[in-house]
């Protein structure tokens, strides 16, 4: 029996009830897999996904901390736009009545609650963002860069898993 459980678990990523284990993020509980998988994910949430791989990849690579700092956050950014992307539903509108704009990070916990605490980090994080791309001296700190540059990095594989995507690396800046 104890070899039938363990042919099941690595048929099933380590959990027949739908979660996966966090292998390569330490610290993380089990999250449950969304619905979507790679073959019926939106292509324009795997192209969302792809230009934050690009964009978190260029912040690594930027020397100066506002650059960090504001291609890290525009990856965040991207990568909530492709979980609504592949778990919104379009919302009935009342005639005669249109909603104010939402932020992304007040649409991603409306779709993903399990996001709720990713949403308010980057949403705190949205006027250091605007100060670093107005090119505001001491906008962020060398420090405040790479903690968000680790940081989305984290978010970003947690997405992938939380929608049931095959982990990727991350996409090479293109060259122009």
């Amino acid at each position: 029996m104890a070899t039938e459980s363990a042919a099941a678990r690595r048929r099933t990523g380590g959990a027949g009830d739908r979660t996966r284990d966090n292998r390569d993020i330490p610290h993380l509980p089990s999250i449950p897999r969304a619905p979507v998988r790679w073959t019926s994910a939106p292509p324009g949430a795997l192209d969302l996904l792809a230009h934050a791989r690009r964009a978190l990849a260029e912040a690594a690579e930027a020397t100066a901390p506002n650059e960090r700092y504001a291609a890290a956050h525009l990856a965040a950014l991207r990568t909530t736009a492709a979980v609504l992307a592949a778990r919104a539903r379009p919302e009935e509108e009342k005639p005669g009545r249109r909603r104010a704009p939402r932020s992304a990070w007040q649409l991603l916990p409306q779709v993903a609650p399990e996001l709720t605490e990713w949403a308010g980090y980057f949403a705190s994080g949205a006027r250091k963002r605007a100060a670093a791309e107005a090119g505001l001296p001491n906008a962020v700190t060398a420090r405040e860069a790479d903690d968000l540059v680790r940081d989305v990095g984290v978010f970003i594989r947690l997405v992938v898993q939380l929608l049931g995507l095959p982990a990727l690396t991350v996409v090479p800046p293109q060259e122009d």
